[in-house]
């Protein structure tokens, strides 16, 4: 290094003015390059995420502090690996012209119900009145803390905006608490439905309990369809649940443990958890990893890996409220739980419209539904069994053959409870009810919650 005492006084600023700058340069150099290189990673990474031959899907998200921002990054990841074209962008980047086809909103609220700063612009430019989102399908993952007043409030309101604009609800909103473990793993649940991958783990491990499998039942020999069966379990002292809540399975024969989630079809007065489980069959004809624990592979008197998980956006309405419930296959189980819990509190305003496949193969618990017609329970019941006719006839027909009947329980003050298939039986029913009762009544049986779905 010279001496530069040897300089004057003015030469030495200037070359300590040259080195200061030279750093600089360096140092906005390497910020520079260190930007290149992760706008380059995003690009390279929106580019792995759009790979997929699948239908795409669009995941938004609206964070204060990060979380959403990474849920929507493991929500898009798993769509990703499922074969599913994803674009993840946040929502201050969304037009109202990508609101088309498949989208998942994740979003925060932040303060005394606001919404993220990053969503005003969306606010202001895109959700306006008079929008037309018709051609959109979604779902809302909406977080929040219930210690605040305004739990979940800019969630609540971009799901109620998209229902007011037109837009099909995928799912029910799936609200989490201060990062609820369980809630996350019920929108994970939601996913695998939505690209009908079901073997990714667990984003978290749930805490389960020590159940015993008491017993099962083939509900459906010779049916044309997969096998259904009711499976009964003993819980663990101190277990309990109410109608509309949901038990996790933690199946044992894959060391990845992801759960599985089933429709509680019984109440604790009866003893224990019944299910109704279809076995599934995976890509290579192997019983599918839950249903094939549940119905093949655990024994008899074994334990079984479970918990409870509170499913309050599906909980019974007043028992003076008539219920319309509405569902198929295996969908049966959420609902048969609200039966009997309203008929154990003398509520007898009920009315069921059930689907599957046959009559002599796939009425499951045909004894216990008539017994309850013949005593009254059960105001109305209607039937659609596909199969038994040269015409398919599904639930969404008897709704619409029953419009009249649908109106006047409506304007009677009913609540509408539907249980079974995401993408299939849910999704007619919707179209069903919105033909029927047009859209701003459905709207407003949303919002004062007495329209509830229970889909997988």
């Amino acid at each position: 290094m010279p001496d530069l005492s040897a300089f004057s006084p003015e030469v030495r600023r200037l070359l300590a003015a040259g080195a200061v700058a030279g750093a600089y340069a360096l140092f906005c150099g390497g910020i520079a390059l260190r930007e290149a290189l992760r706008r380059r990673a995003v690009v390279r990474a929106a580019e792995a995420l759009s790979q997929g031959a699948g239908e795409p899907v669009l995941v938004a998200y609206a964070s204060q502090t990060g979380f959403a921002e990474e849920l929507a990054g493991a929500t898009a990841k798993a769509l990703s690996d499922a074969g599913a074209p994803v674009t993840l962008r946040a929502l201050s980047e969304i037009t109202a012209a990508d609101l088309t086809g498949r989208a998942l909103f994740v979003v925060s609220t932040t303060g005394e119900g606001d919404a993220p700063d990053s969503a005003r612009a969306f606010i202001r430019d895109v959700m306006k009145d008079g929008a037309d989102l018709s051609a959109l399908r979604y779902g809302v993952l909406a977080l929040g803390d219930s210690s605040y007043a305004h739990y979940c409030a800019f969630g609540r309101t971009l799901d109620a905006w998209l229902a007011h604009a037109g837009a099909q609800a995928l799912f029910d909103r799936v609200e989490v608490d201060d990062g609820d473990p369980a809630a996350l793993r019920h929108w994970q649940g939601m996913l695998s439905a939505l690209t009908g991958v079901t073997d990714a783990p667990d984003w978290s491990r749930p805490a389960y309990g020590r159940w015993t499998l008491a017993e099962r039942e083939l509900l459906n020999p010779g049916s044309p369809g997969g096998e259904a069966w009711r499976v009964r379990l003993t819980p663990p002292d101190g277990a309990t649940w109410a109608a509309g809540d949901i038990l996790e399975v933690g199946p044992r024969n894959d060391p990845a443990l992801p759960h599985r989630e089933y429709s509680i079809a019984s109440l604790p007065a009866d003893g224990g958890v019944e299910l109704i489980v279809r076995l599934t069959a995976r890509a290579d004809g192997q019983p599918g990893l839950g249903s094939g624990w549940l119905c093949r592979f655990a024994e008899v008197g074994g334990p079984i890996d479970a918990r409870v998980r509170t499913n309050k956006s599906f909980h019974a309405p007043d028992p003076a409220r008539p219920l319309i419930l509405i569902g198929s296959g295996t969908g049966l189980a959420g609902l048969r739980a609200h039966l009997k819990a309203r008929i154990a509190a003398g509520a007898k305003r009920n009315w069921l419209l059930f689907g599957e496949r046959t009559a002599a193969h796939d009425y499951f618990l045909r004894d216990e539904i008539e017994g309850w017609v013949a005593s009254g329970a059960l105001e109305r019941l209607d039937l659609a069994f596909s199969r038994d006719q040269a015409e398919r006839i599904y639930v969404q027909h008897r709704l619409r053959a029953a419009a009249d009947t649908l109106r006047q329980w409506v304007s009677d003050g009913a609540a509408i409870y539907v249980c079974g298939s995401l993408e299939g039986m849910s999704r007619e029913v919707h179209v069903a009810l919105l033909e029927v009762l047009g859209a701003e009544t459905l709207e407003r049986l949303v919002d004062e919650g007495r329209y509830r779905r229970d889909v997988y």
